[in-house]
């Protein structure tokens, strides 16, 4: 029997293309959502580059080019009683071609949550939802995998973004301190600059307490802004295409710039664009959490990869946006524009990024050629961009 993989928040950006990249490889794949993303998105009046078919359409799909099954959930993971029926044999399958249930999975992938910090902070209405779903789904996990399923390796995704931006290098999760001539072990310090960033830093202080009481196996990823939409099981069908957006609520900083630039919108950098981050290509993110899958935690253990794979300032990724975008005939201008967050401008920024090149993944680097071919595919879906969604000036 071929081991199990249970993908929470299955349906977005990261979920699906690694329900695929799992399933390629011969697991059982489980997928759950609740299509948030995609209510938020209507709900927000935020365009995507291009439309893409349902979950369970996908799963479908996906089975008949390769034979292979996704099983497809469709419920809220804030909901206790639908996270315990995925271990309990409870569950019922939107999809599936064997309706049996596929029993306890061996690695769950966690992505299911609200993952925009522009959203987290629009208001007390969406800081509540923010709020109450991240912690409650991965309270509800937590719990789930100490009553079922101890053996299970929970692959929490978090984010470099819950570190901030420190005047010391950061290491991979852990500190070691010496106070008073002791010395101990300690989680990095934390100080998020968003809502969503917060219960990033909660969902961690949640899984070690799991991990302190219960034994419990987790790998922590934390994980910088992501770019690009191909993969290699994208590839065989347009429509497996994973969702794109492109607006300043959902679409990160890359994806962002490539529209713009496709678009004749001047590319907005925040102040002077000095803020540093570390990215990688949405094909990194899959490797990421499939050498974390093959190589798991140990029991007791709260294992943590700092997860990017080069870092740029906004003002850097600006100007090869530019540069690339005027070598295929596009004008593209860069424009500052006041700064509608509270960050810092300037920094000191130096993560440590070693651990998951230790366990086989091989970096993408974002070259010319990688931006170009973003920005072909951007291209030839041009008549789909809305200009009007592009900037909405969230503040905080």
């Amino acid at each position: 029997m071929s081991s199990h993989v249970l993908i929470l928040g299955g349906d977005g950006y990261l979920g699906w293309p690694t329900a695929m990249y799992f399933s390629e490889r011969g697991y059982q794949v489980t997928v759950v959502d609740n299509y948030f993303r995609r209510n938020a998105c209507t709900e927000l009046d935020v365009g995507m580059l291009y439309a893409v078919p349902t979950l369970q359409e996908r799963a479908k799909i996906w089975h008949e080019h390769t034979g292979k099954e996704i099983k497809v959930v469709i419920g809220d993971l804030a909901d206790a009683e639908v996270m315990r029926s995925l271990f309990d044999g409870r569950v019922k399958y939107q999809w599936a071609v064997n309706s049996a249930f596929t029993g306890i999975p061996e690695t769950i992938i966690h992505y299911a949550e609200q993952p925009s910090a522009p959203y987290s902070v629009m208001d007390y209405k969406h800081a509540n939802i923010t709020l109450s779903n991240n912690l409650m789904v991965t309270n509800n996990l937590m719990f789930a995998v100490r009553d079922f399923a101890r053996d299970t390796h929970i692959v929490k995704l978090g984010t470099m973004g819950e570190y901030g931006t420190p005047n010391i290098d950061i290491e991979e999760g852990w500190l070691d301190i010496e106070h008073k001539g002791r010395k101990g072990k300690f989680l990095f310090p934390r100080q998020a600059s968003s809502l969503y960033h917060t219960t990033k830093i909660m969902d961690t202080d949640l899984l070690w307490f799991g991990v302190r009481m219960w034994d419990l196996k987790v790998t922590d990823l934390m994980q910088g802004p992501v770019y690009g939409t191909e993969t290699d099981e994208s590839a065989i069908d347009e429509r497996l295409k994973t969702i794109f957006n492109y607006d300043e609520i959902f679409g990160t900083v890359v994806n962002r710039f490539v529209v713009q630039a496709i678009a004749g919108y001047p590319l907005t950098v925040y102040g002077q664009g000095g803020q540093t981050r570390g990215y990688l290509n949405i094909k990194d993110t899959l490797q990421c959490v499939g050498k974390s899958a093959e190589t798991p935690a140990a029991k007791g253990e709260l294992r943590i990869f700092n997860q990017i794979m080069e870092t740029f300032s906004v003002k850097e990724l600006a100007e090869l946006t530019q540069k690339v975008g005027s070598r295929l005939g596009y004008n593209v201008e860069i424009k500052s524009i006041e700064n509608p967050r509270k960050e810092a401008e300037e920094h000191y920024y130096n993560p440590t990024y070693q651990g998951l090149i230790d366990i086989g993944v091989k970096p993408h680097y974002l070259t010319e050629e990688v931006m170009e071919q973003m920005m072909r595919i951007a291209d030839s879906h041009k008549a789909n961009i809305r200009n009007d969604v592009i900037f909405r000036g969230v503040r905080w």
